[in-house]
């Protein structure tokens, strides 16, 4: 991997519009983004907010209709070539008639055809992806959890310094998912940057370093994932309610401090910004008991976030003169 001080990936004021038969749409509306060497970075988003289509850009399938994209100083599909790019997608992209060992042997062959930094050691990534047990199986009987193993195994024939992925531990058992987060830490932790998609959030809370969140084609938070967990609106408190939970449900919701207030069976689930007086609260005057809290989540943050964008570009398209509609 490459030694410098120059960003790994680099986006400045990237737009991406696709001009449809009845329709402009724009994927995105102008993101600015720096990701340095050795991150792990989770990239979330709804559906539709642009992420695909940045992922796209960074690795050269697309252009930007507007701004640039660079990867380790390069043009993506420079870099790409270079072999300094690689992704491991959910779908696609392997051959179900070849082996495992087949499959690596073809697309190691296609590598050597470019010039290299590094020579490949198919042995060692097969070691490190843990592929030696399935090496003479084809593709087609291979589960979910090893096609993606094998994915990641490609991915890293050309020792990228960038590693996108995509849903990356789909398929995959707990065990698995763990071991391959290990590798992705290790990898982090030897320069290699890492790119992830996911909707397993709670993967994203606990590998991402840094998570930027996407939604209507523009960055709406950036930064260390335990402080884009921390926006979200208090902790969660759950008990159980042994006598009139009903009204101990009708108390809670009266209070200021409530965000939310759930009540499931006789288990009430709340959203407060004062979890230590709701605690006691429902501890002495509602008979509380196996009463837990919770930090917020990621995935909490991710939903106040982007309901407020959301809101937001609302509010704005709804507030637009007839001569700004006009100019659009």
């Amino acid at each position: 991997m490459t030694s410098t001080s120059t960003p790994t990936v680099a986006l400045t004021g990237v737009h991406k519009v696709f001009k449809l038969k009845k329709e402009v749409v724009t994927a995105v509306a102008g993101i600015d983004l720096t990701i340095d060497r050795g991150e792990i970075v989770a990239f979330l988003g709804p559906n539709g907010a642009g992420k695909t289509t940045t992922i796209d850009m960074i690795l050269g399938l697309t252009e930007p209709t507007k701004g640039t994209v660079l990867i380790d100083g390069l043009n993506p599909r420079h870099a790409v070539e270079a072999g300094r790019v690689s992704a491991v997608l959910q779908t696609g992209g392997l051959l179900h008639d070849l082996t495992v060992k087949e499959t690596l042997q073809a697309v190691a062959s296609l590598h050597d055809l470019a010039p290299r930094r590094t020579p490949i050691n198919i042995d060692a990534i097969i070691e490190k992806t843990g592929l030696q047990p399935i090496l003479n199986r084809k593709v087609s009987k291979c589960s979910g959890g090893e096609q993606q193993r094998l994915k990641f195994a490609l991915a890293l024939l050309p020792d990228p310094d960038l590693l996108i992925l995509d849903e990356p531990t789909a398929g995959m058992d707990v065990n698995a998912r763990r071991e391959f987060w290990a590798t992705m830490r290790k990898d982090a932790d030897s320069g290699r940057t890492i790119i992830f998609a996911t909707h397993y959030l709670e993967e994203a809370e606990q590998f991402a370093q840094r998570t930027i969140l996407v939604n209507r084609g523009k960055v709406i938070a950036d930064g260390p994932t335990d402080h884009i967990r921390a926006i979200a609106a208090g902790r969660t408190v759950s008990s159980t309610i042994g006598k009139n939970p009903e009204q101990t449900l009708a108390a809670v919701q009266s209070l200021p401090e409530t965000k939310s207030a759930t009540l499931t069976h006789d288990r009430l689930t709340v959203t407060t910004t004062n979890s230590d007086a709701l605690a006691l609260e429902l501890l002495t005057n509602h008979g509380a008991t196996d009463l837990e809290i919770s930090k917020p989540s990621l995935e909490n943050a991710f939903v106040d976030l982007t309901n407020a964008a959301s809101n937001t570009a609302t509010t704005a398209e709804n507030n637009t003169t007839p001569e700004q509609e006009a100019a659009r």
